[in-house]
C-alpha cells in the first residue's frame, strides 16, 4: 500500500474532502470545510517527495518535474477516486488531492432544487454549473448526466482534466474523454466531440477563450451543452463570458449568448448547524425576456428575471439563504458571508436565535 493511502483512509474517516500537503506543515484535511491536521509529523521536503512519486504514473512524474504542475486522477482500491493537483511553491513541490465520490449520488440524494430536471431535458443549448473551487460543481453535474443516463437515450461526451465521476452506460451512451490523455486540450476535444454526433458535450473547464468560443458555437448549432464556471452569481456569469471577448468581439458575443443560452445554476456550499455542509443554489432559467436582457446589455436585469421567475423554478442565492437561515440549517454569519446583498442580513446578525436554532442549541 502506497504510504499516501493511509492519510488518505484517515481524510475519509474523519468526512473530509482534500487532503494538503505541503513543505513546512503537517499533512491538513479540510473537514466541513475547515483545514485540520491529519497527522503529527511535518512534511519535509525529502519526505513529501517519494509520497507523490509514489502514486504518480511515470510520464506524468516527468511531466511534472518540467512543468510544475500536474493533473491527474488517482484510485484507492475499494476505497475512493481522487483528483490530484501537484505544484510548486515557495517552499517547494505541494499537493492537493480532493475526493471523488465513488458512487454517484442521486438528485435526491442531494436534495437538488427539481428545476435542474428541466435542464436535463433540453435538447439544446448552454448550461452553465458555476461557483468557487471546492462548491461541487462536479457533483452536481454527476447526477444530472446520471438522471439523463438513466431516463434517456442519448450520446454523451464528457472532456474533463481529469476524468472524477465514470459513468456506466445505462439508457445512454457515454464517452469519457482526458486532457492529457485522450486529447491535446479542450478546445482540440470539443471539435474532436462536434463531429462525433454528441447530444450532450459536458466540459469540465471554461478557462479560455477557445474553449468558450466553441461552447457557445456548439450549443448554437444544436447540441447541449453543460460547462463550468468559477463565478458566483447568474449576472457575473453572463459578465464573465462576454468580458473573456476582445472589446471588437462583444456584441457578437452578446447575439450568440442570448439566442443559446438555456441556464445557468451558482452554487455555494455552506456550513450547516451541527456540521457538515449544505448546498444553497441560484437558478436561471429560459425566460422570454432573457435574449432582449443579455443583447442590450442590461445584465443587472437578469435579477428581476429571477425574481419574477419563482414559480417556474428560479431562485436567487439570497433568498435561498434567507431560507435555509430561517429553517436553522445555516447560523446568521455563514448567511452574511456568503450573502450578495450583505445589508439583507445586518439585523439578523445581531438578533436572537430562531426557535429552531435555540432547540438544536439546548439539545
Amino acid at each position: 500500500m502506497p504510504a499516501l493511502d493511509k492519510l488518505l483512509a484517515e481524510l475519509l474517516r474523519l468526512g473530509g474532502s482534500d487532503l494538503h500537503l505541503t513543505v513546512g506543515l503537517p499533512p491538513r484535511g479540510r473537514v466541513s470545510g475547515d483545514l485540520q491536521p491529519l497527522a503529527p509529523d511535518v512534511l519535509t521536503a525529502e519526505t513529501l517527495e517519494p509520497l507523490l512519486q509514489e502514486i504518480c504514473p511515470e510520464p506524468r512524474w516527468a511531466h511534472f518535474r518540467e512543468h510544475c504542475d500536474l493533473d491527474f486522477a488517482y484510485e484507492v482500491p475499494g476505497l475512493a477516486r481522487f483528483r490530484c493537483n501537484y505544484l510548486h511553491n515557495h517552499w517547494g513541490m505541494a499537493a492537493v488531492l480532493r475526493q471523488i465520490p465513488s458512487r454517484i449520488l442521486s438528485f435526491e440524494q442531494l436534495a437538488l432544487p427539481e428545476a435542474l430536471k428541466k435542464l436535463c431535458n433540453l435538447r439544446s443549448g448552454l448550461v452553465l454549473v458555476t461557483g468557487p473551487t471546492g462548491s461541487g460543481k462536479s457533483t452536481t453535474l454527476a447526477a444530472m448526466i446520471d438522471h439523463i443516463n438513466a431516463t434517456q437515450t442519448r450520446h454523451i461526451i464528457t472532456l474533463e482534466d481529469p476524468v472524477e465521476f465514470v459513468h456506466p452506460c445505462r439508457r445512454s451512451v457515454i464517452v469519457h474523454r482526458e486532457v492529457g490523455d485522450h486529447t491535446q486540450s479542450f478546445a482540440a476535444g470539443l471539435r474532436s466531440a462536434m463531429r462525433s454526433d454528441p447530444d450532450l458535450i459536458l466540459l469540465g473547464e471554461m478557462r479560455e477563450l477557445e474553449t468558450i468560443k466553441l461552447a457557445l458555437n456548439a450549443a448554437s448549432m444544436g447540441i447541449l451543452v453543460f460547462g463550468t464556471l468559477h463565478t458566483n452569481s447568474a449576472p457575473k456569469t453572463v459578465d464573465r463570458i462576454i468580458n473573456a471577448f476582445p472589446s471588437e468581439e462583444q456584441n457578437q458575443v452578446r447575439v450568440l449568448l442570448a439566442g443559446c443560452l438555456a441556464g445557468i445554476v451558482s452554487q455555494l456550499l455552506c456550513k450547516k448547524q451541527g456540521g457538515g455542509r449544505v448546498a444553497v443554489h441560484e437558478i436561471l432559467l429560459q425566460h422570454e425576456a432573457l435574449p432582449n436582457v443579455i443583447r442590450s446589455g442590461r445584465i443587472s436585469d437578469i435579477r428581476s428575471i429571477i425574481e419574477s421567475g419563482a414559480a417556474d423554478g428560479m431562485c436567487g442565492m439570497d433568498s435561498m439563504l434567507m431560507h435555509h437561515l430561517d429553517a436553522g440549517t445555516i447560523n446568521a454569519h455563514e448567511a452574511y458571508m456568503k450573502a450578495l446583498d450583505k445589508k439583507l442580513f445586518d439585523s439578523r446578525l445581531a438578533a436572537p436565535p430562531t426557535p429552531v436554532l435555540a432547540e438544536a442549541a439546548a439539545s
